[in-house]
């Protein structure tokens, strides 16, 4: 199992500054992509390995049973639909705990490659769920903080519990 960071670990709250691709963006790439291999992750940030890199992999194939990762160097969202979905998302950071997250159904991206060129590309439905996770996990947004505080509470209770048999 890949050495993921778990919650609340403070690598989960840095927000990670966009900078050209260089050989540390690129050996966090490769460790992340083979992370996200490992545990057939559907997405992972470079906070999950506790690296403070501006980068994100996620899986483009809208087929949920097989994975197509791209890496995504200095992503960016550029616009979401106004048209959301609500569904359950989670983080190997905390095992175990999903939680129902709003989220657009369709955003339009700008992302660099492994060589530093610039991409553009519009995600819909359950990918672009994972883009909008991973990249908010890139800038310091841990998933729980997309929901109210008495699910978050809820979720964090349930977590502690499962760790330790108690509620903190």
């Amino acid at each position: 199992m890949p050495p993921f960071v778990i919650y609340p670990h403070a690598a989960l709250c840095i927000k990670a500054a966009p900078r050209p691709v260089d050989a540390a963006m690129l050996a966090a790439g490769a460790a992340l992509l083979a992370a996200a291999q490992e545990v057939q992750a559907y997405g992972l940030a470079a906070a999950h390995l506790g690296l403070d890199q501006p980068l994100v992999v996620i899986s483009v194939s809208a087929d949920t049973t097989r994975r197509d990762y791209r890496l995504l160097y200095n992503p960016e969202i550029l616009r979401q639909s106004d048209e959301t979905d609500i569904a359950p998302e989670g983080s190997v950071s905390m095992p175990g705990i999903e939680a129902p997250v709003k989220r657009s159904r369709r955003v339009d991206l700008t992302y660099d490659d492994a060589n530093g060129q610039q991409h553009s590309d519009t995600v819909e439905h359950f990918v672009a769920r994972v883009a909008q996770h991973e990249i908010d996990q890139m800038n310091g947004m841990f998933f729980l903080r997309r929901i109210s505080l008495v699910k978050r509470d809820i979720a964090v209770r349930k977590y502690y519990k499962g760790l330790n048999g108690t509620n903190p």
